[in-house]
């Protein structure tokens, strides 16, 4: 059981950042008169929302994952609409890869184009990322 600050210097978040997460009803820490109290369960589940800000969940979908590991005690539920978000996840994150690929291909064709009109004047171009 640990107090505010020393939860916060933990998780490497503000006291605001987590007394946000309370407002949303992620965490519930206890109280003791006007105190709050973090237990390992609390810090527990804000490592799971900041994994999952991270990964780019919204705070609804990190909630509906948190609500489903308290109804569920094997967890099934929770793992199938984990991998169900996890997918749906990839396939944006897959999409938006070949959209800033797509982007920096042409960025850079007319990055030579513009060289080539000038001509030739050697201009330092960006590096180009190799593509996956």
């Amino acid at each position: 059981m640990i107090g505010i600050q020393d939860a916060a210097t933990q998780l490497g978040v503000t006291m605001r950042t987590l007394r946000f997460y309370e407002d949303k009803g992620l965490i519930s820490p206890q109280r003791v008169g006007t105190t709050r109290i973090y237990s390992r369960r609390e810090i527990g589940r804000m490592q799971l929302i900041l994994r999952g800000k991270r990964l780019g969940f919204s705070i609804r979908e990190i909630k509906e994952f948190l609500d489903l590991y308290d109804v569920d005690p094997e967890h099934h539920e929770q793992v199938r609409a984990l991998r169900t978000r996890v997918g749906d996840r990839i396939s944006d994150l897959r999409k938006q890869k070949r959209a800033i690929e797509q982007t920096l291909d042409e960025l850079l064709s007319i990055d030579r184009q513009a060289q080539a009109w000038l001509g030739g004047t050697p201009v330092k171009p960006v590096e180009e990322a190799p593509h996956d």
